[in-house]
């Protein structure tokens, strides 16, 4: 069953015009949940290359195409414009579409800076218009339940996790397009750090990073392995790891792992390859583990382990996305919170590039 309900009160949704700004995985995927969704029409599919072509061909209507997103947007005359591209377009592109008065569906990172994740913020607020962070694992019920679950257990919290990817072809290509302008540990870091903020509700309060350039094919000052070390106020921990390319391990991709004085919870899953999209998100079992014991030092409850009849795919996590949009629109939600926290895990993962490229601990 899907995470969210759809018009449960409304006999006619209505319609809002959306501008698809950026064509390739993310922004297909958001293009059919737009589709599928009674409450959105498509008005444009905005790429520089063909993308958008190729696309349009796997859609079922026949949407207008545009090169030029200055021109979409004043020709197609959105309410809501999708914005998947490169970071480094993040926060011109969503300042353009608030200009205009339109709502925003933004992919990670909010920015390439702090500052500029402020300046959207404030320009949403300013535009009285609603912005949404592509933060997947909000949408996602296992992780929901799993940052749930590990606020059980007590504090201070252990938080263990990662993120490796073995790319090869195409993904090889978007990765290294995207190391020129982030590195893993930001571009997916703030995924998972958003994650820890959420399980200890606590205040980061330094971090600590390494990593390593294992190839000659990005710039010269990035990385493409990553890992970062997070204290926050309430003594709690977290450790995160990212690589991308054809060198990376195909060993030990997930591991999403919390403990506590009072035990444990760990999300696992059936065999996935971690060039699968799927399989960074999809979790089906869940295990839990109680840390009392009695007066011999045994254990006084059996692990629980959690079957999740339904863990829901990469599109239907997208299609989640934009329907939670869809009712921060037509509800007028005050979005404030999301932003503020996508700023903050975007500042945190900033500080963790920051780590590893100056070989010290940064306070925050």
């Amino acid at each position: 069953m899907r995470d969210y309900l759809i018009f449960s009160s409304m006999t006619t949704p209505k319609t809002l015009n959306v501008l698809v700004v950026g064509c390739g995985n993310m922004g297909a995927s958001h293009a059919i949940a737009y589709e599928q969704h009674p409450g959105y029409q498509i008005c444009g599919l905005v790429s520089r290359g063909n993308s958008k072509e190729l696309l349009n061909t796997e859609l079922q209507g026949d949407y207008q195409c545009f090169d030029d997103y200055a021109k979409a947007l004043e020709q197609s005359d959105p309410d809501v414009v999708c914005i998947s591209t490169y970071p480094e377009t993040h926060e011109p592109f969503t300042l353009m579409a608030l200009e205009k008065g339109c709502h925003v569906f933004l992919e990670k990172p909010i920015a390439t800076t702090v500052e500029g994740g402020r300046r959207i913020l404030e320009a949403a607020e300013s535009a009285n218009r609603k912005v949404v962070v592509g933060y997947i694992l909000r949408h996602h019920i296992v992780w929901k339940r799993f940052i749930e679950e590990a606020q059980k257990m007590g504090k201070p919290l252990v938080m263990r996790m990662n993120l490796n990817q073995q790319s090869q072809g195409y993904m090889w290509d978007v990765h290294r397009s995207l190391m020129n302008s982030l590195s893993p540990i930001v571009d997916c870091g703030v995924h998972y750090l958003d994650v820890m903020c959420q399980m200890t509700q606590a205040k980061p309060i330094s971090v600590s990073a390494i990593g390593a350039r294992l190839t000659d094919d990005i710039p010269a000052d990035n990385y493409n392995y990553g890992q970062l070390q997070i204290r926050f106020d309430d003594g709690s921990v977290g450790w995160y790891e990212a690589g991308w390319g054809p060198m990376v391990s195909e060993t030990a991709f997930f591991v999403k792992d919390i403990f506590g004085p009072k035990g444990s919870v760990s999300l696992t899953q059936d065999q996935q390859r971690s060039d699968c999209v799927d399989g960074h998100s999809k979790a089906d079992l869940m295990l839990i583990h109680h840390a009392d014991i009695d007066s011999n030092n045994t254990f006084l409850k059996k692990d629980e382990y959690i079957r999740f009849e339904h863990s829901p795919e990469h599109q239907e996590l997208c299609d989640n996305e934009q329907a939670f949009l869809y009712e921060a629109i037509v509800e007028d939600r005050d979005l404030s919170n999301h932003l503020n926290d996508a700023i903050t895990s975007l500042q945190i993962a900033l500080a963790c590039d920051q780590s590893v490229k100056e070989e010290r601990t940064i306070l925050l």
